[in-house]
């Protein structure tokens, strides 16, 4: 459906009533895109790795509008990204969902001030939140991430993101292990809201501490499973009335050791 010519330099059409093909001079090609040229100089987007091979500047292609119906005219939608929860030393970033159209994706990568993060993101179209940890504390920083498809590479939009102070509780996202007693309970759910934070019943990306009077449960595992500190409510105690972040390791429930309990970044060490 498509073929390159090699002498042609005039820009031809051609057309039939079951289907039509057009003739472009190429321009400026590139990995993602190709700058293709109409008879009447109109300039026109491609995606490069629909051309044939060996094709370069000054080549003339034909491209049927069928080809050019199905790709050319629903690229793959730039990424956008936002920034989902910060604390003093994470930022969870987000992402819309990946609209491709005919494409299909090679690898996801976030970068952060400019440099490339670890891994390409395993199962992207799933996972749309991405967590950053081990950051400094009140600093700023610039996230954005870059998608390569079989049309291209695409750039998301760049966010910048600040850090929280010590002083800054609101980052904090508390969820909540096996209590002594309902009232315990509920009175630090009170305090997670006096200082500003938030709780959830189940442990996610955003929790930040695990509280509990005592071992055991699913949201125990799940902590223990993704080195989320494990903490006694005096540790929340001790945020109140300091109103700043405490360190975790004197309040863990238990100490840590080779089971895969550690220190967290969130949590300034005593």
């Amino acid at each position: 459906m498509m073929t390159a010519s090699p002498e042609d330099t005039v820009a031809t059409t051609r057309a039939s009533k079951q289907n039509s093909s057009i003739r472009f001079t190429v321009g400026k090609v590139d990995a993602g895109m190709t700058i293709l040229l109409t008879e009447d100089h109109h300039l026109i987007e491609f995606p490069s790795l629909l051309l044939p091979k060996g094709v370069t500047a000054g080549s003339i292609v034909n491209i049927s509008d069928e080809i050019l119906d199905q790709f050319g005219k629903n690229p793959p939608r730039t990424p956008v990204l936002c920034v989902k929860a910060l604390t003093q030393s994470t930022c969870i970033l987000e992402w819309d969902p990946l609209v491709l159209n005919q494409a299909s994706l090679r690898s996801l990568d976030v970068y952060k001030n400019g440099v490339k993060q670890g891994h390409p993101i395993s199962s992207p179209f799933h996972n749309t939140q991405y967590k950053l940890s081990g950051l400094e504390i009140d600093h700023e920083f610039s996230f954005y991430i870059e998608i390569k498809t079989s049309a291209g590479t695409l750039r998301s939009n760049e966010v910048k993101a600040r850090t929280h102070t010590l002083e800054n509780l609101t980052g904090t996202n508390i969820c909540f292990g096996a209590f002594e007693s309902e009232a315990a309970l509920e009175e630090c759910k009170r305090l997670v809201q006096e200082i500003g934070g938030q709780w959830s019943e189940r442990v996610g990306i955003e929790t930040t501490h695990l509280l509990c009077h005592v071992q055991g449960g699913d949201n125990y595992e799940a902590a223990l499973q993704q080195s989320i500190p494990i903490v006694k409510p005096e540790w929340l105690k001790a945020c109140v009335e300091h109103k700043k972040l405490q360190g975790a390791l004197p309040y863990y429930l238990t100490q840590p050791s080779g089971n895969g309990i550690s220190g967290n970044a969130d949590s300034p060490r005593a």
